[in-house]
Order: structure tokens, then sequence, then C-alpha cells
């Protein structure tokens, strides 16, 4: 019998995590998915690990590494199952994780991803991702992140999945398109968010499909040179390809605020040149991305889109006030 879900994880030299990822796994309430590792041509013996200590996992091996967009695009590609649930290799799921995103997903059509609570691996009482938010300053930011586990146990719509811990509906990539290779990694899921939001889905957060998460668990690092600047290219590619000109606009002067804030953010820091050169490329490579299709028919969608876009702005101002305090 055909299972509901297949549950993707890349890895890249991740066998430190792989414990705690794949035996929680095997403590599922529910038995209805499979378990695919895609193995980013990692060094560290992660591939053999995996055969040897735990055997009913299936696995992939990538002759280079695709980033996360080119590996989970082929594991998408090898599922055959109605779900498809993305998971980071440095998480470890609660038993009922994989049973309330089923729940959820089923609970209406037009729903195209479901988040999951992410919680901090190092400090259980804070969270660490209810979901993505962007914003008009063309900031996108994990809602929640750092404020405390209670404040988040209620259901919600939000702009995008963390596809850190998510479950997408296959059928639908049909429809949406897949995740941009372009990206390579950071924003990807934003984007593919994004997308979803244009053709009128929803994406939506439960908070009883929880799991612990590490955090940069690849990266190695909340900030280095890589992730600033493909995040900075990346961000320019999101607003390029998902805003019709006309919205362009109208979001020109809080796009110009919110790359100028952030730019002062990363020379403070020391990376204010890996930002610069990042919107550069991105500039510059721009043309490289497959505009979204503008249809006439999805003018409210667009409307609604910018109606978040603003709420969202209002929404970081007030987390980040919060941590401040």
């Amino acid at each position: 019998m055909e299972k509901k879900v297949t549950i993707v994880i890349p890895n890249y030299n991740g066998k430190r995590f792989l414990d705690d990822c794949l035996s929680s796994l095997e403590r599922q309430t529910s038995k209805d998915f499979e378990t695919l590792v895609i193995d980013n041509a990692s060094q560290d013996d992660s591939v053999s690990y995996i055969r040897e200590h735990y055997p009913w996992v299936k696995i992939a091996v990538m002759r280079h590494n695709l980033g996360f967009s080119g590996g989970v695009n082929v594991g998408i590609g090898m599922c055959t199952t109605p779900y498809v649930l993305l998971l980071n290799n440095d998480t470890r799921s609660f038993p009922k994780m994989v049973e309330e995103l089923i729940k959820t997903m089923e609970s209406a059509d037009d729903i195209f991803s479901v988040s999951c609570k992410m919680i901090q691996f190092h400090d259980h009482e804070k969270m660490d991702d209810a979901g993505d938010l962007y914003t008009c300053l063309g900031w996108a930011f994990q809602r929640g992140v750092g404020q405390p586990v209670g404040d988040y146990r209620e259901p919600a719509e939000v702009f995008s999945a963390c596809a850190g811990a998510a479950m997408y509906r296959r059928e639908l990539f049909a429809k949406v398109g897949l995740f941009d290779e372009l990206h390579f990694a950071y924003l990807e899921d934003l984007d593919l968010g994004y997308r979803a939001k244009i053709q009128g889905y929803r994406n939506v957060y439960c908070p009883t499909a929880k799991v612990y998460h590490v955090g940069s668990g690849t990266s190695g690092s909340k900030y280095n040179s890589f992730k600033v600047k493909l995040s900075a290219r990346n961000s320019v590619y999101v607003n390029y390809k998902n805003m019709p000109l006309p919205q362009l606009i109208l979001n020109a002067p809080a796009l110009v605020a919110g790359y100028f804030v952030k730019w002062c953010f990363f020379m403070k820091i020391g990376f204010g040149k890996d930002y610069v050169d990042g919107l550069k490329e991105g500039i510059s490579t721009r043309k490289k991305c497959k505009k979204v299709f503008f249809r006439g028919r999805d003018i409210r969608n667009y409307w609604q889109i910018q109606k978040e876009l603003w709420e969202n702005t209002i929404t970081y101002i007030i987390e980040l006030a919060k941590r401040k305090l």
C-alpha cells in the first residue's frame, strides 16, 4: 500500500545531526511515510553511516553539491506520494509531527504548504520559526523567532512555510513550479510560497506539528560571507520574479530603504561588501530568473499579498521590539 508522505531530507556533511533526525522519525505515531535522504556529495561518511544504522532510509547520492534547491527538487521528482515533507537534517521531530501535518493538509484543498512549529534546539522555551513572513522592505523573517514557545499555540496563515520542516501538496508543484535552483540556498522557500499565493493557494502554520531545530547546521553560522551574499542576491530575485512592474514601483521607496538599512547593519558587523556584491549580482543576473507570468484573474491575489506585505512590516517591528526588550 502506497504511503501518503515522502520525507525528503537534504544532507551535506551532516553526519553529526543524523541520529537525532532519523531516530526521531522512527518514533512517529503515524507510519504513513517513507524517508529519502538526498546527499549533496558529502565527504563525512554520511552515506555509509545511514546505510549501516538506518537501512530503512532510501538514499540518492549526488555527484556534486546541488544546494538546497537542487537537492530537494531531485527528491520531489522521485516522489509519488500525495504529500512531500521537507525536513532539515539538524532537526529532531516530536512523535506526532507527521500525523499533525497530514491532518492539517487534509483539512482544505487550497492549502499548498504546512509549516511546523520549529523550536530552538538549545533553548526549548524559545521559538525558532512559526512560518515565514515577508515585508514591503524586502525583508523575510522567521515569525516568532526568539519569542516564548507558548505564544504560538494557534494555527495561522503565513506568507510561506519554512522548508526546514514543512509539508507540501505534491500535485501543486506542477502548477506553482519547483524550488528555483538559481537560488541554490536561502529564500527559495519564500519564493515558492510567494508563487503559490499569487495563484490563490494558502500557506499555513500548524502549532501541533513540532520539531527542535539547531539552525544553520549546514552553513555553520548565522552570518558568514557565503550566506550574506546569497541572501542579498536572492532577495533581488524574489522581488523581480514575483512583483509585476506596478507593484515594484509601489514598493520601490520601502525596498530602497530596506536595502539601505540592511547594508548599514552588515557594514557594522563586517559583511557590508558581501551584501553589496550580492545585490549587484542579483541585479546583473535577474533576467536569468523565470518571472511569474501576470494574469488578470490574479489581481485580487496580488492585492491581498500587498496588504500582507504592509501588515507583516508592522509585525516585524513589533516582534523586533519584543526581542530588544
